[in-house]
């Protein structure tokens, strides 16, 4: 597992999700550093520096949390809690992570993704196609190699900047043979808070471990429904602050990347209360 980490004290994990890199926490990192804790952010399983494995059921909810904990026995040894971020992917990982071993949560931020609980009743794949049409990105997701194919040939700078540059606040649509709705040489301006740099930065790691793993753990929301039962009717009990409760102007989806000081002030102003 691939990890960025700098300073020194309270062991801050920050958890990224799709389709980012630990780079995404970049500004938490350097803040939170300066303000006396010590950042970690790893690429997670299947993303980056971080290894592959190319089995689609080797990316469900519990290989995730376990390489979670792994991480903090190899680098937190010393503390028994950890404060927690989590954004996206991220934000669903420490949601569970705080379902299977609330012993090693001192405190959790998450950004952008709230706590679903496990509705017993309700298939999650059988949800989304109903109430979205199978043209729905996760309904998309499900068949491997399929939209690794398309993605392909919109090119991997074109798919990163259309994520990361995706405004609206309604369901992502994405029609087989159509992509983003864009013609394939549209330019796609970048916002202020996203460079070509962070692009390219981006673009150079999905180049050579590409979309698959990412989009993996999509293809695993069917297994992870199932895993899950054991935890039916299950709640979160450690302190979470979940930033979308806080309304930030002008933001999209990448919060921790649009707005990094005012982010950076809620993580630190909860944590500091532990």
């Amino acid at each position: 597992m691939h990890v960025a980490e700098k300073g020194q004290g309270p062991l801050i994990l920050f958890i990224h999700g799709f389709p980012l890199l630990w780079y995404s926490w970049r500004h938490q990192i350097t803040a939170l550093a300066s303000l006396g804790y010590r950042a970690v952010a790893p690429d997670l399983r299947g993303y980056g520096d971080t290894d592959a494995p190319a089995e689609v059921p080797s990316y469900t909810c519990l290989h995730l949390v376990g390489d979670v904990i792994a991480l903090l026995d190899a680098v937190a040894a010393d503390q028994e809690k950890v404060f927690v971020v989590g954004h996206d992917w991220g934000a669903l990982i420490a949601w569970y992570l705080c379902l299977f071993r609330p012993d090693r949560v001192k405190a959790l931020v998450n950004l952008s993704v709230v706590f679903n609980p496990r509705n017993p009743n309700m298939k999650p794949l059988q949800v989304f196609k109903a109430v979205y049409g199978d043209d729905y990105y996760i309904c998309r997701f499900q068949e491997p190699g399929e939209i690794e194919a398309e993605f392909a040939q919109m090119g991997t700078e074109t798919v990163l900047k259309e994520f990361l540059t995706y405004r609206n606040p309604g369901p992502l649509f994405l029609p087989k043979g159509k992509g983003f709705g864009h013609p394939p040489d549209a330019q796609i301006a970048l916002p202020s808070w996203l460079s070509e740099e962070d692009v390219k930065y981006y673009a150079s790691k999905y180049e050579k471990a590409g979309f698959t793993g990412g989009i993996n753990y999509y293809r695993n929301i069917e297994l992870n429904w199932e895993l899950l039962a054991p935890w039916t009717g299950a709640q979160i009990k450690v302190p979470v602050k979940f930033i979308e409760v806080i309304v930030m102007e002008g933001v999209g989806h990448f919060i921790n990347e649009e707005k990094p000081d005012e982010v950076n002030k809620h993580i630190y102003n909860f944590f500091q209360k532990f």
